[in-house]
C-alpha cells in the first residue's frame, strides 16, 4: 500500500471514529440524537454553535440516517442507488474531516 492511500485511509479512519464519538457523546448528555434539524433553530446561538459540531458529526448522521431510515414504517424501502450514494457521500466527508483533523494535529506537534 502506498504512503497516500494510507495516509487517505487513516484519515477516513479518524473521520468517521470522531463523527461518531461527536454524535455519541452528544447524544449521551442530550439525551436525543444528533440531526441535521439543530441548523433549524432560527439565528440564535445554538444554531451558531451547530454548525462546528456539525461539519465533524455528519458523516455518522448521514450513515446512521441511510441504515436505519427504511426500519420506519412508514417510510419505503431506499434504492440501492441512494444507500451508495449516500455512503460516498459521508465517505468523502468523513476523509475531508479527518484529513483537517490530523492537519490539525500536525500543526500543534501531537503527531509527527
Amino acid at each position: 500500500m502506498s504512503p497516500e492511500a494510507f495516509n487517505n485511509l487513516f484519515s477516513l479512519l479518524i473521520g468517521f471514529a470522531v463523527a461518531g464519538a461527536l454524535a455519541s457523546g452528544y447524544q449521551a448528555m442530550v439525551r436525543r440524537p444528533a440531526g441535521f434539524g439543530l441548523l433549524q433553530q432560527g439565528v440564535v446561538a445554538q444554531s451558531f454553535a451547530a454548525i462546528p459540531f456539525l461539519m465533524f458529526a455528519a458523516p455518522f448522521i448521514i450513515m446512521r440516517n441511510t441504515l436505519l431510515g427504511p426500519r420506519i414504517p412508514e417510510r419505503p424501502r431506499r434504492r440501492a442507488e441512494f444507500v451508495m450514494l449516500a455512503t460516498v457521500l459521508a465517505g468523502t466527508w468523513s476523509m475531508m474531516s479527518g484529513t483537517v483533523l490530523l492537519m490539525g494535529l500536525h500543526a500543534v506537534g501531537v503527531i509527527t
